[in-house]
C-alpha cells in the first residue's frame, strides 16, 4: 500500500514533545523520558495509535513506547495526542531492525504486533516482524517473563509465524484462529483501526502470544 506523503510532516515531528529524537541515547535509560520506572511496553507498527492510545488510558502505571516507520501515519498520531494528552505514551519514528540500538537487554516488559506488513514474497520473509530474525531482537530486549502479542488477518502470515516461533526456540503460549469468538482471548481485547475495518467484513482475526 502506498502512503500518501503529507508535506511537513517530518518537521512536525521533529517538533513534537512526545516524539523522542536520537532515542539511541537512552538506551538503557528510558525511566528518564518518563521519570518514572514503570514497566515499559512497545507497539511496532503503531500506525495511528489508536491500540497504543487506549491501553495507556487503560493501564497509567505502564509506559507506552509506538514505533512507527511512516511519517505520514505517525504525524495522525501526534494530532491525537495534541488533542488528548497522555504522559505515559511516546513515539518513535524508525525502522523495527533497530529496536537494539535503543533497547537494552531486558529492559521491555511485552512487545505488540499489529497487523504487520505481510511482505508476501519468500525473498522478503526475513522482513516480517514475526520472523525468526525478529524474534532474536526481541529476545535481546525482553525481560524474561516477558512476551510478544501478535494480530493479523492475514491467514498465511499467521501460518508462517507459528512455525517462526517454533524455529526461534520460544513457547507458544496462546493462539486463536478467531479471536473476536474466542471467550479466553477476547477478553480485554483492544482493537486497532485496521481490526475494526477487517472485523466488520467478516475477517477473522488470528492471534497468538509467545514467550521463552
Amino acid at each position: 500500500m502506498r502512503l500518501r506523503n503529507i508535506p511537513g510532516s517530518r518537521e512536525a515531528i521533529a517538533e513534537s514533545r512526545w516524539c523522542v529524537q536520537e532515542p539511541e541515547q537512552f538506551k538503557g535509560n528510558w525511566n528518564q523520558i518518563f521519570g518514572n520506572r514503570n514497566p515499559i511496553h512497545i507497539e511496532i507498527g503503531m500506525g495511528k495509535g489508536r491500540f497504543l492510545m487506549a491501553n495507556a488510558q487503560e493501564h497509567p502505571q505502564t509506559n507506552y513506547i509506538g514505533i512507527e516507520k511512516y511519517s505520514s501515519v505517525l504525524l495522525r498520531a501526534l494530532q491525537k495526542m495534541e488533542d488528548a494528552p497522555l504522559e505515559n505514551i511516546r513515539f518513535i519514528r524508525m525502522e523495527a531492525e533497530s529496536i537494539t540500538d535503543i533497547f537494552e537487554e531486558g529492559e521491555v516488559g511485552k512487545i505488540y504486533l499489529n497487523f504487520s506488513d505481510p511482505w508476501p514474497k519468500d525473498r522478503h520473509a526475513k522482513r516480517r516482524l514475526t520472523s525468526r530474525q525478529f524474534f532474536a531482537r526481541y529476545h535481546a530486549i525482553l525481560q524474561k517473563e516477558g512476551c510478544v502479542e501478535f494480530k493479523t488477518d492475514n491467514e498465511k502470515l499467521f501460518d508462517f509465524s507459528l512455525e517462526e516461533v517454533e524455529a526461534a526456540g520460544w513457547t507458544l503460549d496462546k493462539h486463536t484462529r478467531d479471536l473476536h469468538h474466542d471467550q479466553a482471548m477476547a477478553q480485554g481485547n483492544i482493537m486497532t483501526e485496521y481490526e475494526e475495518r477487517f472485523s466488520s467484513m467478516g475477517n477473522p482475526i488470528y492471534k497468538l502470544i509467545a514467550s521463552r
